[in-house]
């Protein structure tokens, strides 16, 4: 009969299980509505505010807000930026988490500081970093007004600071995924026979779409609703080079309070499709884990 500590004990008892300990009902009620104050607050109130706003004069003046032909530029600009940037970001987010989570080279700590760069400093300070560096006054800003090219206060430069701000999504979402995978499965593969293309598209792939997804809308989300970068490279030229999220400034302090609400609200129309992209993303790669 085994001892244990000086006492003995029946092989066929069961040891005892201690009781599981939870929060008191008051408990759970106060952090229960404390999270649904704070989402009310914080979320649910503003987006009212928002909707409220944009149809205190009737669905009548709303449409006519949002057809006005300066909206319609606005949202097609931020359109074509969007579309522009999250192609490039998923294509550089891929080669950029491949080459940290598959390989050991010298500066790869530096390379992974440098990726997080455009989360630690303001997206106006991105803005004036390509000022500095296409301006007249600039590094390339000379050059540039030789050959004809233009970079500042035109799309292409909206699209370089909206790609500056929004490049970390993608990669910081693929890395772990990567690194946690592993490169065992990949090995198999290309001894077996499988080519480097084919191990990419039937083996990596797979394991990191829903990373790469959710990357990608959060991603979208943040191209579309960018302002700072944005605002400082555009040169607010009415017409030419407003977005969305410009557009709405400059309704706002034109005081046209309602046309400005109206246009932010396919801001948020558009946030809160982001949004349901996003949940069901999340739920899908939740059940690709499930037994």
């Amino acid at each position: 009969m085994p001892v244990c500590c000086g006492r003995r004990w029946r092989m066929h008892e069961a040891p005892r299980l201690l009781p599981v300990r939870t929060d008191p009902p008051v408990v759970r009620g106060i952090l229960i509505g404390a999270a649904w104050g704070i989402v009310a607050l914080f979320l649910v109130a503003p987006l009212l505010v928002v909707f409220t706003e944009a149809l205190r004069e009737g669905w009548q003046r709303y449409f006519a807000a949002i057809r006005e032909p300066e909206a319609l530029q606005a949202l097609r600009l931020t359109l074509l930026i969007t579309g522009v940037v999250v192609p490039l970001n998923a294509a550089f987010g891929l080669a950029a988490a491949w080459a940290i989570g598959r390989f050991q080279f010298r500066g790869k700590g530096l390379v992974t500081a440098l990726i997080d760069l455009p989360f630690t400093v303001s997206p106006v300070i991105g803005g004036i970093v390509f000022v500095l560096l296409f301006g007249r006054a600039g590094w390339f800003g000379p050059w540039l007004q030789e050959h004809g090219i233009r970079i500042l206060f035109a799309p292409p430069g909206m699209i370089l600071a909206t790609a500056f701000v929004t490049f970390p999504f993608v990669v910081r979402e693929l890395i772990p995924l990567l690194e946690a995978q592993g490169r065992e499965e990949e090995e198999a593969a290309v001894v077996l026979g499988a080519s480097g293309w084919q191990v990419f598209r039937r083996v990596t792939l797979p394991a990191i779409r829903w990373g790469l997804l959710y990357g990608l809308v959060m991603c979208t989300a943040r191209a579309m609703g960018e302002f700072g970068a944005v605002s400082v490279v555009s040169g607010h030229i009415r017409g030419q080079t407003n977005t969305l999220t410009l557009y709405v400034e400059l309704l706002y302090n034109s005081y046209r309070t309602a046309p400005a609400f109206a246009v932010a609200s396919l801001l948020t129309l558009l946030s809160l499709l982001t949004l349901v992209g996003t949940h069901v993303l999340e739920i899908r790669g939740l059940r690709r884990f499930e037994p």
